[in-house]
């Protein structure tokens, strides 16, 4: 019998201000402007013993809001990772701090939900040992 596969996710939000160098010259991305994001961490997995859970959602949500925190109300352009701060390197940003803690993390997704615009990032799975699959 195949193992049931679950998705958990928890999410945050914080807010922040950025700036796209790289954009169009005179556009709006380039200007200085803030959104608020919301971003949410999917674990997969099947439910393990002896609580019957892909993991404890309490720890991840510690761990997400953690993360969030660091970037709310900052300017993102001047935390390394994020010099150009789209929502993909937000997503990739995330992925780092969590992936460590999460061997099962699956999904990162981060949006702006007051324009509709998100991203979706799917991790590539990892061995017990940190390795990729």
């Amino acid at each position: 019998m195949t193992p049931r596969i679950y998705h958990i996710t928890k999410v945050a939000a914080f807010d922040a201000a950025h700036r796209l160098p790289g954009g169009p010259k005179d556009g709006p991305y380039t200007r200085l402007h803030g959104h608020s994001f919301r971003v949410e961490a999917t674990l997969r997995g099947p439910a393990v013993a002896p609580v019957g859970w892909v993991d404890d959602l309490a720890r991840l949500d510690q761990a997400l809001k953690a993360a969030a925190e660091e970037l709310d109300h900052s300017m993102l352009n001047d935390h390394p990772g994020l010099e150009s701060p789209t929502l993909e390197a937000l997503c990739a940003w995330f992925a780092a701090r969590l992936q460590p803690g999460f061997s099962s993390l699956y999904r990162i997704v981060v949006s702006r939900p007051t324009v509709g615009e998100s991203c979706a990032y799917d991790l590539p799975p990892l061995h017990g040992d940190g390795r990729i699959a």
